[in-house]
């Protein structure tokens, strides 16, 4: 069991066909108690449960320091300490620059890159006072290759800077023995593409391939068990590529 007895938040996690959802039950599948946060209270219950027992569902919006703040309280009145933490609540907009509104802009950036700073603020000082712990948060392909397929010009800049970030935290506490490393899926079948993906289109993408297919959510799961596992233990600040060789660089 790669994380027997460990304690893991993942955020965005209740959707049935999402990354987070994967890889929730991929921790739990190696021992991990998991708890979920979503913006759906009732979802992020329901997914917890069917992980099996000792998993907590709980409700927060990220972007919100008030709501972070209480939902890891909870984590820690519960099960007293939070080893790893996934950054994966995310959301995008599939629109042009000259099409991108104040109001666009503030909703992608703050979902995506300031719930990754919140969420790392509220477990820091947990894991500094454990010495030990491991944050991984989730970027995309499209801040390493100028845009992406669903997701605009904000979109890549947020996950861009998340990025950035995750590599001055890595830099920050590494001293605490808090390791922070980045994931950038490529296109992963989930609930969000899944809708939007026409054959025709479809065919075309997996052609710039190399591994011929799409990835699945469990591919980045196992991504995120290994880096939240002692697999890692000397690796922090990297950035592992997770889209089958769809940008090799």
């Amino acid at each position: 069991m790669l994380l027997e007895g460990k304690i893991a938040i993942v955020t965005g996690a209740a959707s049935a066909r999402g990354i987070g959802r994967a890889t929730a039950k991929a921790f739990a599948e190696q021992g991990a108690h998991v708890a979920i946060l979503d913006l759906d209270l009732e979802a992020a219950r329901q997914a917890a449960t069917e992980l099996g027992e000792g998993h907590l569902g709980l409700a927060a919006n990220v972007a919100d320091e008030a709501q972070v703040r209480d939902a890891v309280a909870q984590v820690l009145a519960r099960y007293g300490r939070i080893d790893v933490l996934v950054n994966n609540a995310g959301i995008t907009q599939p629109v042009k620059t000259l099409e991108i509104t104040g109001k666009d802009y503030d909703r992608i950036l703050d979902v995506n890159l300031r719930g990754t700073l919140l969420m790392s603020q509220a477990v820091i000082p947990t894991m500094r006072e454990q010495k030990s712990g491991s944050i991984i948060c989730m970027s995309s392909v499209s801040a390493q290759r100028g845009g992406g397929i669903f997701g605009g010009p904000h979109y890549s800049a947020a996950k861009a800077g998340v990025l950035g970030l995750c590599k001055a935290m890595a830099r920050e506490f590494g001293a605490d023995n808090i390791r922070v490393n980045a994931i950038t899926p490529g296109l992963i079948q989930t609930d969000i593409t899944g809708g939007l993906m026409h054959d025709e289109r479809r065919h075309a993408i997996i052609e710039g391939i190399p591994l011929g297919r799409l990835g699945e959510a469990r591919d980045v799961a196992h991504a995120a068990l290994f880096l939240a596992s002692d697999l890692s233990s000397y690796l922090t600040g990297v950035t592992l590529d997770v889209n089958g060789g769809m940008l090799i660089h």
